[in-house]
């Protein structure tokens, strides 16, 4: 029993010389961190940042009559935007002020801090 143990331990005790096993393992091992890398790019961030862009897009068009849904929850109508200037000339950014209604109230949010841009139902059906 012991003289197998032996033969079973000769036979798995790594041999001298350069290493060239160790090599290709770590090309593998470094193939698949890539490859996992990609997935994960292509499943995961991509299609976020392309969401985010669309969404900047849809805020940056946001026009009086569009309904809106914060990021608390509301659901209103814009009534005004309030563009802040750069050099005398409007620029469209996230911190503009927005006037919304919702019911019988207006709220005044920040242009980045609306979830959700929809199109009134006018517009829809037609």
């Amino acid at each position: 029993m012991h003289a197998l143990a032996s033969a079973l331990l000769q036979a798995q005790a790594p041999t001298g010389g350069s290493g060239t096993g160790g090599g290709i393992s770590m090309f593998g091992f470094l193939f698949q961190m890539i490859a996992i890398f990609g997935i994960i790019y292509f499943l995961l961030i991509r299609p976020q940042q392309k969401t985010r862009k669309q969404h900047d897009v849809r805020l940056r068009e946001l026009k009086r009559g569009d309904t809106v849904v914060t990021t608390g929850g509301i659901v209103a109508e814009v009534m005004h935007i309030k563009e802040s200037l750069k050099d005398g000339q409007p620029v469209k950014s996230m911190e503009d002020l927005v006037t919304i209604k919702s019911g019988e109230s207006r709220l005044i949010v920040e242009r980045g801090r609306i979830a959700k841009v929809t199109t009134p139902a006018a517009q829809s059906e037609s």
